[in-house]
């Protein structure tokens, strides 16, 4: 019986130790809250969603130049129309017929818009009544002057004859001579006149609103009933013109370049154009004019690209890229050096036994193996897995992987 009982007690649970005990539970809640804990940290650490803020940097060349049609740049900007204009009338006045809408192809010299002309009408009414009333006025001193030198002549004889006295003749010579100055003067009056009248018809031909160049309207500013102004008025009620015009066959890309690498840009070099809305597509282009000058504030300097070809789908404030292209190689020209790739040391690192870089495209860090050369200082020559038109990361080496999200920042 006792053994019976000795066995029963060692098959009895202890509850206060083992896993069951309270202490126990306390730690095993504990360590699973510390375990969650680490692996958030571990998600947000190395999770690609959240971008990482780096320096950058571009490959020094030396030497040589690079395969004709080969990219040496790539610079962002947007499609502007070099003629653009705000259609507006020369007068000030209420739009009485408008003949434009969004979209509308227009050629040099079409009327647009009209503007209410009554009081113009009835100015230039005026204006040939006043030329008229000239007219009349220098036909009769025409007559009245033919008659005094005809009575003129008559003293004059009569004065030889001594039939008259010498101060009779002196009073038809007064007569004569100031009908010819009323003359001269009511011959200005009507050339004034006359001027009057084309002023008046050169303001009555303003309020038509003709296109200055052919083109698209892009933009409707102005309804019949609304007052235009050539110059800001005041006011809710006056706009300042009726529409925008935009000539599409003067469309071309403006892009800002950095300022460091203007040195690969150049007058008359060739390029592509890729729009953002259609990326496949690329448009032969050239290189207008490098602007001489430089924005401080962005440390930029803006470069006009001409495109190749016109094409309804390319439409102003477009989005596009610029890839200046390498150009020809003079065949006559002397041989350059041998080419060579240089980086900063700090953009270079070592990983599993190999000299890696990471490559920044598209706000993403791409992993690339390269082959070294020789060193100079901080810099490493690259003999292998670069074109020297790559951009690369400088900083946060450690912490990015191949496909990390970066925001690149240039130092």
């Amino acid at each position: 019986m006792q053994d019976k009982s000795e066995l029963l007690r060692s098959l009895k649970i202890d509850r206060d130790s083992g896993p069951g005990a309270p202490g126990a539970a306390w730690w095993r809640r504990w360590g699973w809250l510390v375990l969650a804990a680490a692996v958030v940290a571990a998600v947000l650490w190395l999770r690609p969603g959240s971008p990482q803020v780096i320096e950058t940097l571009t490959p020094t060349i030396e030497g040589g130049v690079a395969p004709a049609g080969s990219s040496v740049l790539e610079a962002s900007g947007y499609v502007v129309a070099r003629r653009r204009a705000t259609v507006s009338s020369k007068l000030t006045g209420k739009v009485v017929e408008l003949l434009i809408e969004e979209g509308s192809r227009v050629e040099q010299g079409e009327v647009l818009a009209r503007i209410d002309d009554t009081n113009l009408r009835a100015q230039l009414e005026l204006a040939r009544a006043q030329r008229e009333a000239a007219a009349a006025q220098l036909a009769e001193v025409r007559v009245q002057l033919s008659e005094a030198e005809r009575n003129l002549q008559r003293t004059r004889e009569l004065a030889e004859r001594q039939l008259l006295s010498a101060s009779a003749r002196d009073t038809a010579q007064a007569e004569v001579d100031t009908l010819r100055a009323r003359l001269a003067s009511t011959r200005s009056n009507v050339n004034v006149a006359e001027r009057n009248v084309a002023v008046q018809a050169r303001q009555l031909d303003d309020s038509v609103v003709r296109a200055p160049f052919a083109g698209v309207i892009t933009v409707k500013n102005a309804q019949p009933g609304e007052m235009i102004s050539p110059l800001s008025a005041g006011g809710d009620g006056t706009r300042t013109g009726i529409g925008t015009l935009v000539d599409m066959d003067s469309l071309e890309v403006e892009v800002d370049v950095n300022e460091n690498f203007i040195n690969r840009v150049s007058a008359g070099q060739p390029a592509l154009t890729t729009l953002n809305a259609y990326p496949d597509w690329q448009i032969p282009s050239k290189v207008i004019a490098v602007i001489p000058t430089a924005d401080r504030s962005k440390a930029t300097v803006k470069v006009r690209i001409g495109l190749g070809q016109t094409d309804a789908r390319v439409l102003p404030e477009m989005g596009a890229r610029v890839s200046f292209l390498a150009p020809p190689i003079d065949v006559g020209a002397k041989p350059a050096a041998a080419r060579r790739i240089w980086i900063a040391a700090r953009a270079l690192r070592r990983e599993q036994d190999q000299d890696v870089v990471y490559v920044v495209k598209d706000e993403q860090v791409q992993r690339r193996v390269v082959g070294l050369g020789e060193r100079r200082d901080d810099r490493v020559e690259i003999v292998s897995g670069l074109d020297g038109n790559e951009t690369l990361a400088a900083s946060e080496l450690a912490r990015l992987r191949d496909g990390s999200r970066v925001s690149a920042q240039i130092p």
